[in-house]
């Protein structure tokens, strides 16, 4: 699977020098946990919930008319669309970070995150085990449908023997337990006598 194909292509982005309240804003009306930060049209670097908390919690300073740009991680990372999943969790793992920028034609076209990644995992897993289910299932009723037919072409080979007095029909239905189905009187005529 490709990180294109789980990633949110809902990207914001602002600018380094607004304030962290701006952020919080953005954050909150986009429903988003990470915003691009731009230089004019240079990407600098990312900020996130996680910076924000980190920051409060280094002091006592109202943050809100903090500038992004003292707060954000810059040297962003960053991974390709077309890349697999597998290497966006080595990235992030690796760098211990929960959100990486999707890029295309050095353009962020994207955001992949760790919750991106371990709800796919989930839905994986779960269509792996629900077909493993169906197979086991279809696998037995087959079986079945095999011994069953086995043992009815046993039948036949092992106790049908062909007579004058019984057709081959006759001898199949009396193996499989069909009752044969009754046939209407029929009245001919030989030799100027009439047989019931």
């Amino acid at each position: 699977m490709l990180v294109e194909e789980i990633m949110t292509q809902n990207v914001i982005h602002i600018n380094c020098h607004e304030t962290i309240a701006a952020a919080c804003e953005k954050f909150m009306t986009n429903k988003v946990g990470s915003l691009i930060v731009m230089d004019n049209d240079i990407t600098v670097g990312i900020l996130t919930e996680r910076d924000i908390i980190q920051r409060i919690l280094q002091g006592s300073e109202d943050i809100r008319n903090v500038e992004i740009g003292t707060v954000m991680t810059p040297s962003i990372k960053s991974v390709h669309v077309k890349a697999p999943l597998e290497k966006a969790a080595e990235i992030m793992k690796e760098h211990n970070i929960k959100k990486l920028p999707v890029v295309s034609n050095n353009n962020i076209v994207g955001i992949v995150t760790e919750t991106d990644i371990t709800r796919t995992v989930y839905a994986c897993n779960q269509a792996i085990e629900d077909f493993t289910q169906f197979y086991l299932l279809s696998k037995t009723s087959l079986e079945k449908i095999l011994d069953d037919w086995g043992d009815l072409i046993i039948n036949l080979r092992n106790n049908i023997v062909l007579s004058n007095d019984k057709n081959f029909d006759e001898q199949i239905e009396e193996v499989i337990q069909i009752k044969p189905t009754e046939t209407q009187e029929q009245t001919v005529v030989s030799d100027g006598k009439t047989i019931q």
